[in-house]
């Protein structure tokens, strides 16, 4: 079945060979009668320009294509004989067109690929598929024996690598442009080796001549000796090699097998792997080694309880050997950090794997053998920091830190219990409280300091993103252990020595950041790397304070603690100190949003203003306006508007919050608010927006501006959702006080509107026209609000809810109540000339109207329906009068400014 259809493939690639030939023919009578044409016309002909050889992965150094003939034929037209003169037209070809030349060209790939390459790979499968089947039939006709069968194979094998090698050496060049992929000696050679793996594999399995020692000594032979002979035939012969070399130990399986010959096996492999792909510079193959030989080492530790450390250790060791010395061990290069080597990539993963083991394995852990996992990463850091292509092995070994010391290593479950200072994985513990493994945390903490300072400072001229990696890791692992190894050892309300080494951890960040500062070109620029350590310095201190804190003086110090870096910023203007201000503001509010109380509302005083909450939120509040206002004088930008953002949120958030703990008697809870208490948040934001407007015409910034503008509009929205709809004492029936004046209606509506007007009044030429336009019909809103709901109070006493109905003097009373507000309006907007008080005017005077002849014509009675009809007579004609007389001297003062 299989030989029917290799036979059939081969008959078909022939067929299709054979068609397209004929095209390729007509081609080249064209171009060779273009040719004619342009010698004969006289037209000066340069032959071409032979191409430098390219090199390429897959195959040796080619010569380019020949084309000699063709320059000589250009170069004597004499030889041409009278009668091709006479029959060849003198006028050049016309010019072929692009959708033509496309088609030809895509015609010529397809013939390219079917007879150079195709045609070779077929055959060299062919080539090694009729060894094994040869074996096959002398096997089934029963011709010849074992023995002879097998050096029949094994000689066939040689005959065609000794045939690749003789083609090679007779000078064998790609014949054509695209057939690079079919040199025909590696192909040969490939075959080859595949036929011997073959027979030394049926030697040893299915006749048992040799022993399984001899057949791994053989079989490990050929796979070296292939991957040797890939210097003169190419990658693809190297991948064959490699992948025969990387099987051996699979399809060699001994009774008793010794993991020290296996490993050393693998190790020789390795290396000469190595070698072969430094020379020619293959990083395929190098990569490829590295994953198959950490392949193995994990199928190896797979077997915990009978895995040898020290092999484990030895082939570790060896990969990284490997990778520093042979791989990246390239004589002449230029800069020794300008790149990133990918294959490095592999040996990072599988090494980084390897040390998770040990570190988190029951059998390894139990058998202390997380001081040898400790050593593969530091292992890791040295050889990043000795060859810098290799930065994956840094965040292998950081990862590998990290994840260790967090006890999450995925895809298992994890299982915690900090009471009893353990971690879990899928109900196996984690020796996390051995003090072993604080040891462990504390060595590589250093290792990672010392190594990604210094790195850090060597590439922060040269390489920002390498000195900024070095940077990050050399913070993040430390901060990590350091966190860990207090939640597993230490005690987590305060615990003074973990942070003792958090507060020399910030010392230390900000000594590295500083030097790495002065190591930039230009120094002390700020880049990356600084932004990384004194980012990992503030995260330190924020450890330190909730370490050695409770939680009340925690928010309180992390709150002031933002003006130290902005203060910094007179002697360092490095972008990062304004964002780690801006981070201690974030910081904060993740604080307050868990415990608003500060302390925990069973420690908050019952005190009026006086308890945790002013100095827990104002603190904060000032410490943020200092900041912003220190960062305007240096920096700027960015975080000075978001410093001033904070101050603003943190000075609204203390008042409200005393003020929902006095509302409430010293507790803070969910309850709703009162109409008082949302009166008193109301006038705050109205406040806090005539506060923003004065500080934002002073000292200018955006954050003022558009604060103020939503401070106005919180103000508005409170007043139509609360105040006019969810807690109207007119729908809620709520007490409004027992005194005349000053009571509920006096601190809901009156001041609102008071305060409302105000800052209508005072934004008017500073803020946008519809900001100011809206605070005063909420004004006008709110005060016509208060004197109606007083004129109900007046008639109904504490209480006035809806329910209770009307009266006819109550009802005459509101229609002439309404009629003076108008007038009222109307005034206040002609002297201030606004356009809106004069509309409300016009609105609410339109309202009396309608209530007069709709309302009050049906309920009223006697006197007092006269009296309302007559009163709003009285006005309407004399609001008519007042226009007729403001129109009049308006009319003349124009005619005066015409006349002069």
């Amino acid at each position: 079945m299989f030989e029917s259809l290799i036979g059939l493939v081969a008959i078909i690639a022939l067929f299709v060979i054979i068609s397209r030939q004929q095209s390729r023919i007509g081609l080249i009578e064209r171009e060779l009668g273009a040719l004619r044409s342009l010698v004969l016309s006289g037209a000066p002909v340069l032959p071409p320009q032979a191409k430098e050889p390219a090199a390429n992965d897959s195959k040796p150094a080619d010569a380019a294509i020949p084309l000699a003939a063709a320059a000589d034929m250009a170069a004597s037209p004499g030889t041409a004989t009278e009668a091709d003169a006479d029959t060849t037209a003198p006028s050049a070809p016309e010019p072929a067109q692009p959708a033509a030349a496309a088609k030809a060209a895509r015609q010529s790939d397809v013939e390219t690929a079917l007879g150079t390459r195709w045609a070779v790979w077929v055959g060299g499968i062919a080539l090694a598929l009729g060894g094994l089947f040869l074996i096959r039939y002398t096997i089934e006709a029963g011709i010849f024996g074992p023995r002879v069968r097998l050096v029949m194979a094994a000689a066939l094998g040689l005959v065609l690598v000794a045939g690749g090698e003789f083609i090679r050496r007779t000078g064998f060049r790609v014949p054509v442009q695209g057939a690079a992929g079919a040199y025909i000696p590696a192909i040969l050679t490939a075959a080859g080796a595949f036929i011997l793996f073959g027979t030394v594999y049926a030697a040893y399995s299915i006749y048992g001549f040799i022993d399984p020692t001899l057949a791994f000594t053989l079989l490990g032979a050929i796979g070296v000796a292939t991957i040797a002979a890939s210097l003169v035939h190419g990658q693809a012969l190297a991948g064959v090699g490699l992948l025969g070399a990387m099987v051996t130990p699979l399809l060699v399986a001994p009774q008793a097998p010794n993991p020290w010959a296996l490993f050393g096996y693998l190790a020789i492999v390795l290396a000469a792997t190595g070698v072969i792909a430094r020379i020619r510079d293959w990083r395929l193959l190098m990569a490829a080694a590295f994953v198959a030989t950490g392949i193995w080492t994990i199928f190896y530790m797979t077997d915990a309880p009978g895995a040898n450390l020290a092999v484990i250790l030895f082939i570790d060791g060896t990969t990284l050997a490997v990778l520093a010395f042979v791989w990246l061990g390239r004589r002449g290069e230029a800069v020794a950090g300008s790149s990133f080597d990918w294959p490095s990539i592999a040996p990072g993963f599988f090494v980084a794997l390897s040390a998770l083991a040990l570190f988190v394995d029951p059998v390894f852990a139990a058998a202390g053998d997380a001081l040898q996992g400790a050593a593969l990463v530091a292992a890791l850091v040295a050889v990043a920091l000795y060859r810098p292509q290799a930065l994956a092995l840094l965040h292998a070994a950081g990862l590998a830190t990290v994840l260790v010391y967090l006890g999450i290593i995925p895809p298992t479950t994890i299982a915690s219990d900090f009471s009893s200072g353990a971690l879990g994985v899928d109900g196996m513990p984690v020796v996390a409280s051995d003090a072993l493994m604080l040891r462990v945390g504390i060595a590589l903490g250093l290792v990672f300091i010392g190594a990604g300072f210094w790195a850090a400072r060597r590439f922060a001229a040269s390489g920002w993103l390498r000195a900024a990696t070095w940077a990050a890791w050399s913070a993040v692992a430390p901060l990590v252990i350091l966190l860990a190894l207090w939640s597993t050892f230490g005690n987590l309300d305060r615990d003074l020595a973990y942070a003792a080494v958090a507060a020399v951890l910030v010392g230390v960040f900000v000594a590295g950041g500083e030097w790495i500062a002065r190591g930039e070109a230009p120094p002390l620029t700020g880049g990356a790397a600084v932004s990384f350590a004194l980012g990992g310095a503030a995260i330190a201190g924020l450890l330190m304070l909730h370490m050695a804190f409770g939680s009340g003086w925690t928010t309180i110090l992390l709150g002031a603690a933002a003006a130290v870096p902005a203060l910094a910023t007179r002697w360092r203007s490095y972008p990062v100190l304004g964002w780690i201000s801006v981070g201690a503001v974030i910081a904060v509010l993740g604080r307050v949003a868990f415990d608003p109380t500060i302390v925990g509302a069973e420690f908050l005083s019952k005190t009026p203003v006086f308890n945790w909450l002013l100095l827990g939120y104002g603190v904060p509040a000032l410490a943020f306006g200092f900041a912003a206002w220190q960062l305007a004088r240096t920096t700027n930008g960015r975080p000075r508007l978001a410093m001033e953002a904070g101050a603003a949120l943190f000075c609204l958030l203390t008042v409200a919050m005393l003020v929902r703990h006095a509302m409430h008697g010293g507790v803070i809870d969910t309850a709703a608010a009162t109409l008082a208490e949302q009166a008193i948040y109301t006038l705050i934001a109205i406040g806090a927006g005539a506060i923003l407007v004065a500080i934002d015409m002073r000292s200018p910034s955006s954050v003022l501006r558009y604060g103020s503008i939503a401070a106005g509009v919180v103000s508005v929205a409170f007043i139509v959702l609360q105040h006019f709809l969810a807690l109207n004492p007119l729908l809620t029936d709520e007490s409004t006080g027992s005194i005349p004046v000053f009571n509920l209606l006096f601190l809901a509506y009156l001041l609102p509107a008071v305060a409302a007007g105000a800052l209508a009044l005072y934004s008017r030429d500073k803020r946008p026209k519809w900001y100011a336009a809206m605070l005063a019909v909420v004004a006008a809103v709110l005060a016509f609000a208060y004197a109606t709901l007083s004129v109900r109070r007046l008639f109904k006493g504490e209480f006035i809810g809806l329910w209770s109905g009307l009266g006819q003097l109550e009802t005459y009373t509101y229609s002439a109540l309404w009629l003076v507000i108008g007038v009222v309006l109307l005034t206040a907007g002609v002297w201030l000339k606004s356009q809106v008080l004069r509309i409300a005017s016009a609105a609410l005077i339109s309202i009396a109207v309608l209530k007069v002849f709709i309302f009050d014509m049906s309920e009223l009675e006697g006197v007092l329906r006269a009296l309302s009809f007559i009163g709003l007579g009285a006005v309407l004609i004399g609001i008519g009068l007042f226009y007729q007389r403001l129109l009049t001297r308006a009319a003349k003062a124009k005619l005066e400014t015409s006349n002069s």
